[in-house]
C-alpha cells in the first residue's frame, strides 16, 4: 500500500528537505504541501492524504490548533508533529490535539519513514529525543514549578534583572526575589548561572 503524505510547513527549505528525504521511498507518495492554514484546508476539501507532516510553529495559527481542526473535520487523517521544539508542553499539546506522533526536524530519513509507517498502523510514534524529554518531565527528580515560578525562570534565563522581571510581570522586585530563591532551592542551584544551566538540562526552559 502506498502511503499518501502531505507536508504543512511555512518554510520552503524545510518542505524541500522533507521531499528529498522521502522521494526515493517506494511506499510513500508525496501528494503536495501547504505553507499556510488556508492553503492546507483548501487542499483537504478536495483530497485527503493518509498522513500530514505538521509543523507546529506556523505563521498565522499554531500547528497544534490546526491539528485539532483537521482531526475534527477529517478524523481518518493521521498527523505527525514536526518541530524544532522539544519541550514536553508542546509535545503533550500536540498529542492532545490529535497527533499520532512527534519527531524533531533533525530527524533522519530512516526515522521519518519509520514514524510514518508506525502511525498509519494506528500506533503512536515518538522520536528518541522526544520520548526522553517526556520521561524527564515525568521524572520525580524534575521539580514541579508553579506557573509564576516558570514565568520568572524563563525571564531570568533571558538575562533580565529582578527589576526588569518585576516590570514584565507587574509584581514587586521583592516578590521576584522570593520566587528566585524558591527556584534556587527547588533546582538545588548555587547561583543564577547554575540555575539557568540546570533548568536547561531538565528542559524547564
Amino acid at each position: 500500500m502506498t502511503i499518501k503524505v502531505f507536508i504543512v510547513d511555512d518554510h520552503y527549505m524545510v518542505i524541500e528537505g522533507i521531499r528529498s528525504l522521502l522521494q526515493q521511498e517506494a511506499s510513500i507518495e508525496l501528494v503536495g504541501h501547504a505553507m499556510s492554514v488556508d492553503s492546507c484546508l483548501s487542499f483537504l476539501r478536495n483530497q485527503q492524504p493518509d498522513v500530514i507532516l505538521m509543523d507546529i510553529n506556523l505563521a498565522e495559527q499554531s500547528g497544534i490548533e490546526l491539528s485539532a481542526t483537521i482531526k475534527r473535520l477529517y478524523p481518518g487523517i493521521f498527523i505527525l508533529g514536526l518541530s524544532t521544539f522539544n519541550q514536553q508542553s508542546f509535545i503533550r499539546k500536540m498529542m492532545d490535539n490529535g497527533a499520532s506522533g512527534y519527531v524533531l526536524k533533525n530527524v533522519t530519513r530512516e526515522e521519518l519513514v519509520d514514524a510514518i509507517n508506525t502511525i498509519v498502523k494506528g500506533k503512536l510514534y515518538l522520536s528518541h529525543e522526544v520520548a526522553r524529554s517526556l520521561r524527564a518531565a515525568e521524572d520525580p527528580e524534575v521539580p514541579l514549578l508553579t506557573r509564576r515560578e516558570q514565568q520568572v525562570l524563563t525571564l531570568i534565563a533571558e538575562g533580565l534583572t529582578n527589576n526588569e522581571v518585576a516590570e514584565k510581570l507587574f509584581i514587586s522586585p521583592t516578590t521576584v526575589d522570593t520566587h528566585r530563591k524558591s527556584l534556587l532551592s527547588k533546582l538545588n542551584a548555587k547561583n543564577t548561572a547554575s540555575l539557568v544551566r540546570i533548568a536547561a538540562q531538565l528542559q524547564l526552559i
